[in-house]
């Protein structure tokens, strides 16, 4: 065998082997470091402002970095056993909870079988039960793996920071191991950056201020377990196709049910506002940006979950997105508008 061949042969290997062993070792904290990129794109803008006056990438990332902790901190400290205290409440109304009674009222010909009646109840009971179960079984996890948890974050930050910091090298290392021209690089780089912005602004955080905008209501309107029913909408809000009125419409109608028509019609109202604040925050989040068909995050949301977790509510869809984007890319055509859009 020559050996000059067997060199490269023994090179290639030594890369694989390297590659395969590297996989491994980040897998664990992969996502970690991806939550942390993610932020640091987020938060890019304000790292531009900080550096204008500070002029120091280190300490304008360092900033940004405890600002970030300290909201993440603030309100795990102050509202874990509020949250924990309401689930516990959740679990154990659910278990004596009748659903067949207010539907008797309200369908009084469509439950007259006291058979029927008594398989949809059970039906509806175990869904609840299982929900509940879900729920409670999260945060036990989240309670006995908090040292794995905090781990995580850590990596979180740590990645965060020199993403923000080192920023610019990252983009350039990313760009020369890339086999297209300058060209194609441009356009493939320019695409990725608004399908972000359009994920993580319009769809993310726009989400979570609709959702904050309903728990106001609930709050204000004296709704039982406001916290528990906040996050929960956050979670709804950012999912395409969904919105406020799949947590907003079922609570006023519980509340109507159970006699509290102000309040009924108070969080109605905060549905409405919670839905139409997307006419004003998004031009405040966006400028201009690409959007992705609802069809398309909607895919992507739902398997990014299954796949990603929590964490797949944003990962899913962009990872779609960069397929569409690359393949485009790689045509070299147009994007086409039935799937994602300059607007």
């Amino acid at each position: 065998m020559d050996e000059r061949y067997f060199r490269k042969i023994t090179t290639i290997g030594i890369i694989l082997a390297l590659i395969v062993l590297s996989f491994f070792l980040l897998k664990p904290i992969l996502l970690s470091i991806v939550a942390g990129f993610l932020l640091a794109f987020i938060f890019s803008p304000l790292h531009n402002l900080f550096l204008k006056i500070i002029k120091s990438k280190g300490i304008s990332a360092a900033i940004i970095c405890i600002l970030l902790l300290t909201i993440i901190l603030l309100p795990i400290w102050f509202f874990t056993p509020t949250i924990i205290d309401e689930s516990i409440k959740i679990y154990r109304a659910a278990q004596q909870l009748d659903l067949v009674t207010p539907l008797k009222n309200i369908f009084p010909s469509l439950f007259a079988s006291e058979e029927f009646s008594q398989e949809v109840g059970s039906m509806l009971h175990s869904f609840i039960v299982n929900i509940t179960n879900s729920l409670m079984n999260y945060l036990s996890t989240i309670i006995l793996e908090f040292p794995s948890i905090a781990a995580q974050f850590l990596v979180v930050f740590f990645s965060f920071y020199y993403a923000l910091k080192d920023r610019e090298s990252l983009i350039n290392y990313i760009k020369g191991l890339l086999p297209f021209s300058k060209e194609v690089e441009k356009k493939l780089f320019d695409s990725t950056k608004k399908i972000t912005s359009s994920v993580l602004y319009g769809q993310v955080l726009i989400g979570l201020v609709q959702g904050i905008i309903l728990g106001i209501g609930f709050f204000l309107f004296g709704v039982s377990n406001p916290f528990i029913l906040t996050v929960v909408s956050m979670f709804l809000c950012a999912l395409p196709m969904v919105g406020p009125i799949f947590m907003g419409i079922p609570v006023a109608i519980f509340l109507l049910i159970g006699g509290n028509s102000i309040s009924a019609f108070g969080i109605l109202i905060f549905t409405a506002i919670s839905s139409f604040s997307d006419n004003f925050t998004r031009p405040f989040f966006i400028s201009r940006s690409a959007k992705l068909h609802n069809g398309l995050i909607l895919i992507g949301t739902i398997g990014g979950f299954i796949l990603f977790g929590v964490l797949g509510f944003v990962l899913g869809p962009l990872i779609l997105a960069y397929l569409v984007i690359i393949i485009e890319t790689y045509r070299n055509k147009n994007i086409p508008s039935v799937l994602i859009q300059d607007k």
